[in-house]
């Protein structure tokens, strides 16, 4: 009984919100300047991205690109390695 009071007034509640939302969403006051303010915080971000990557480098350290560079060139290692072991087991099946 208690459930099913709060399910109802969960719905009601889920409705009314659902509705606000969809109103403030749609309106072009709202959504414009949001639009800028991601925008601005991702442009912050990509050149916070480059400040730092620019630091990394300068001190000497290795960046994330640089990391995954290492890594592919380890796998392509890796996988001539898997190569060469399995031509030479079939040689000595042979």
């Amino acid at each position: 009984m208690i459930w099913d009071a709060w399910k109802k007034g969960f719905s009601a509640w889920e409705q009314a919100t659902t509705q606000f939302a969809t109103q403030v969403l749609a309106n072009p006051g709202v959504m414009g300047p949001a639009g800028a303010m991601l925008t601005a915080a991702l442009k912050t971000k990509v050149a916070t991205d480059r400040v730092l990557e620019q630091c990394w480098s300068a001190i000497g350290l290795s960046t994330r690109r640089d990391q995954e560079r290492t890594l592919h060139q380890l796998n392509q290692l890796q996988s001539r390695l898997f190569d060469l072991e399995e031509q030479l087991l079939a040689r000595k099946g042979s």
